[in-house]
């Protein structure tokens, strides 16, 4: 797996205005200018973050006249999903190996 989407991803994740954006979407599109006012930010920092989202996958714009709408991406968070429940696996094996020894150790 390529560790730069990843990476970006992580990066995109690591603000709250950012992950309060992404929650917000999860009820449907939005403009930038609704987007904003719930985080009393001011619109060019909007865009920033918006533009962090979108570098990421996380989410998609459109732009109608003078409105641009972000949407969530479908499946954008694909590859974390994969990447933790690799590490899931790794974890449980660990456990799996200590219960077999501890067994052992009782025997």
């Amino acid at each position: 797996m390529q560790t730069e989407p990843l990476d970006r991803l992580f990066t995109a994740l690591a603000d709250g205005n950012r992950r309060a954006m992404i929650d917000q979407l999860g009820g449907g599109p939005a403009s930038v200018s609704d987007l904003a006012r719930p985080l009393d930010i001011a619109l060019p920092s909007a865009l920033k973050h918006l533009g962090v989202l979108e570098a990421s996958g996380v989410v998609r714009s459109e732009k109608a006249g003078r409105v641009r709408t972000y949407s969530l991406t479908p499946d954008a968070f694909a590859g974390l999903e994969a990447w933790i429940a690799k590490r899931k696996a790794q974890w449980n094996a660990q456990f799996d190996r200590l219960e077999q020894f501890l067994d052992r150790s009782d025997a």
